[in-house]
């Protein structure tokens, strides 16, 4: 029996969509890195992941534009969707992704939004050493 072949995880403007969750304004003092992730949310521009995935679309998590109360339900929320067949990636990297190349229209434009870098949202460290739940 043949192994089933793995899904790339291609980021194409003519079928992604962009979704942004929960980004409520009364829990930002309950949320880690609040305000850093809120910007790059803003630099990205509804529903959940696991509904996206349940109707067969493959999903793309911008890691540095997603929090939680806690880095611990965070982490283990990147894990979930990722158990659950979501791409991880940074806003950077899809960015890059959706553009393609120099000859895109609005590469100019796009090239000073990843110009600077995305703020840190924490991830960093979550990343550095062993870290078993996103293995």
């Amino acid at each position: 029996m043949a192994a089933a072949r793995p899904i790339l995880g291609r980021v194409l403007p003519g079928s992604s969509i962009l979704f942004l969750c929960d980004m409520q304004e009364k829990f930002r003092h309950n949320i880690a890195y609040f305000t850093q992730i809120v910007s790059v949310a803003a630099r990205m521009l509804r529903n959940t992941t696991l509904d996206l995935l349940d109707r067969g679309l493959q999903v793309h998590v911008v890691v540095d534009a997603c929090s939680s109360r806690s880095q611990v339900d965070r982490l283990v929320a990147l894990a979930r969707m990722r158990q659950s067949g979501a791409f991880l990636s940074t806003s950077e990297g899809l960015i890059l992704q959706l553009v393609g190349d120099a000859a895109h229209p609005q590469f100019k434009e796009i090239q000073k939004l990843i110009k600077e870098p995305a703020p840190d949202s924490g991830l960093l460290g979550l990343f550095q050493g062993q870290n078993p739940l996103l293995h």
